[in-house]
């Protein structure tokens, strides 16, 4: 034997033997990482048993939620069918409004507050300071509270503009503008803050201006933000009962979260079954959204929270 095979053999003995790995307890692995499994668990049961139940009842020719408790005993589509088929409630008609009313609200939404947020952040000029903390103060208070006022104001602005008074889709959506404007423009400010100046500026030396700057740099950057203001608005008005109720009049006008409350109110006796299956269809548009602007969520809610 040379002296290389007995180094080599002096060394494999040297290395120990490997050991298969030692299984950790039930006890510390729970206690270690176990119990977030549990609770992801939970939260997935109380959070898709909801869907479920009204997947079901919308699923049930019985029309109560009682008939429901045993999830799919039966599966019938006629719920579905009779949606678009009851002269007295259009669905149809309902659904076509909300659309139009939530992607024209989300929109204007998303440019108005986009050009204040450009404005407050950009610019400098008198009020600048004041009016950021009025816009923070005026959210402080629900729109709710001014019902009375805003039935009020559109009865009479009626009177001289037909087309924005009560009883207007156009109305509603501007009473959707103006009390979303303070709190998304705040939000959208953040974000912007987080654009370096030092681009604007480069522009500006190029020869372009405020508009071009704002059109062909800083929207594409804010592109995370206004994505989630407009999802945010998007929800926020097609699922809003209260001022819609208020303000829209006639069935044929009449949104989606209004329509359906016919279904179990007391005028066209309740039917459950049928309010679970509009239910559903309603669900699907914001659904879409959500999972077409998912990627930037995440971003657009969390870049302007650190400047």
């Amino acid at each position: 034997m040379t002296d290389i095979d007995s180094l080599k053999t002096d060394a494999a003995e040297a290395i120990p033997a490997p050991t298969a790995p030692r299984r950790r307890s039930f006890g510390r692995w729970f206690g270690a990482t176990g119990w977030r499994h549990l609770i992801g668990v939970v939260m997935l049961v109380f959070s898709v048993f909801p869907i479920l139940y009204v997947v079901s009842a919308s699923l049930s020719t019985n029309g109560t939620l009682l008939s429901s408790n045993s999830l799919f005993a039966s599966v019938d589509f006629s719920n579905y069918v009779n949606l678009f088929r009851l002269p007295q409630q259009p669905y149809a008609a309902w659904y076509g409004n909300t659309l139009f009313i939530g992607l024209t609200t989300a929109i204007c939404t998303v440019f108005l507050s986009a050009l204040a947020a450009y404005a407050f952040s950009r610019m400098r000029f008198t009020g600048r300071r004041f009016g950021l903390l009025t816009l923070l103060l005026v959210q402080m208070f629900p729109q709710l509270l001014a019902i009375v006022a805003i039935f009020l104001l559109l009865s009479g602005i009626g009177n001289i503009f037909p087309a924005l008074g009560l009883d207007s889709q156009l109305g509603l959506i501007m009473v959707y503008l103006g009390g979303a404007l303070g709190v998304n423009t705040y939000l959208m400010y953040g974000f912007f803050n987080t654009v370096p100046v030092a681009l604007d500026e480069a522009a500006k030396i190029d020869g372009a201006g405020h508009a071009r700057v704002f059109f062909t740099i800083i929207l594409r950057l804010v592109a995370p933000i206004l994505a989630v203001v407009g999802l945010l608005s998007f929800v926020g008005t097609t699922s809003e009962y209260a001022l819609a109720s208020t303000v829209l009049i006639s069935p044929q006008k009449q949104t989606l979260a209004v329509g359906l409350y016919q279904f179990v109110s007391q005028q066209f006796s309740q039917n459950w079954g049928l309010f679970a299956a509009g239910a559903v269809l309603a669900a699907i548009p914001v659904v879409a959204l959500f999972l077409f602007l998912q990627r930037y969520i995440v971003g657009g809610l969390t870049a302007g929270s650190v400047k």
